[in-house]
């Protein structure tokens, strides 16, 4: 079983800065890899970063050299570091943590960006 709690958002102008944070507790050791998704309204959930455990990271396109994800040490806590943040960057953030069994979602936060 794993706990993910998530901290962090709120909101911005654009050309601002947020961070998000996620810590992970109790079967850590199955973790895969942890990642960032995003749900717009009226749009479908996407993949806006991860990490592996070996620290290989990936982003989306719309996203990249904007933010950065880090993380996913003995601590067992990741970040999302989010600069230059657009409108479109509106959503609600949820952390992932795959494992080997399972799944695990946090509760989401919401990041909203002004124009």
């Amino acid at each position: 079983q794993v706990q993910v709690v998530q901290s962090g958002g709120g909101l911005v102008q654009a050309g601002g800065s947020l961070r998000l944070s996620c810590v992970v507790s109790g079967d850590t050791f199955s973790i895969n890899y942890i990642g960032w998704y995003r749900q717009a309204p009226g749009k479908q959930r996407e993949l806006v970063a991860r990490i592996n455990s070996g620290g290989t990271t990936n982003y989306a396109e719309s996203v990249k050299g904007r933010f950065t994800i880090s993380g996913l040490n003995a601590k067992n806590t990741v970040s999302l570091q989010m600069n230059s943040l657009k409108p479109e960057d509106t959503a609600v953030y949820y952390c992932h943590v795959d494992t080997l069994v399972t799944t695990y979602w946090g509760q989401g936060t919401q990041v909203t960006v002004s124009s």
